[in-house]
């Protein structure tokens, strides 16, 4: 009776093996270190119902993957979004998120910019951008912020994810 219960087992696992197959859950830890948050409108956003959520994941292979999901944006209008250092609720989240700090430059591969630069919402006003650093990003990234291109420099951060 073990004998060919232990078999099956044996079976079993070499299929799952074989296939790809885990019968364990995989789980965020699997992945490595996982913060995220709901995009908040800033001032410069007022008017619109913008909302979403941003995800940053430290990989355990030492890159680092970061998402944004935003919703209630102006149709075809151009954004661009990057990590930032500060809170949202810290002078808007002033200041960008720099792994080898400014003497390395204000773009990648030393700030993780979403998309790698400019992208347009749909004709829904959404967007589902993403990025990949090839390093872990340190502990000073931990907002991810959405600037609207048209808007003056001064005054064009939209919304906010505070990365908790």
């Amino acid at each position: 009776m073990w004998g060919s219960r232990v078999s099956a087992l044996a079976l079993s696992a070499l299929v799952a093996a074989t296939l790809g197959v885990s019968c364990s859950s995989s789980s965020a830890a699997d992945k490595g270190q996982v913060t995220k948050g709901d995009l908040k409108a800033f001032a410069a956003g007022a008017g619109q119902s913008i909302g979403g959520k941003a995800e940053m994941v430290r990989r355990k292979n030492n890159t680092t993957f970061v998402t944004l999901r935003a919703t209630g944006l102006k149709p075809g209008a151009s954004y661009v979004s990057h990590v930032h250092k500060q809170r949202c609720e810290a002078g808007d989240a002033d200041g960008h998120f720099q792994q080898n700090g400014p003497g390395a430059g204000p773009t990648p591969p030393n700030e993780i910019w979403l998309n790698g630069g400019p992208f347009a919402a749909d004709a829904n006003g959404k967007v589902n951008v993403s990025a990949t650093a090839n390093y872990k990003a340190n502990p000073d990234a931990v907002s991810v912020v959405l600037h609207d291109s048209a808007l003056p420099a001064t005054a064009n951060k939209v919304a906010c994810a505070n990365l908790a």
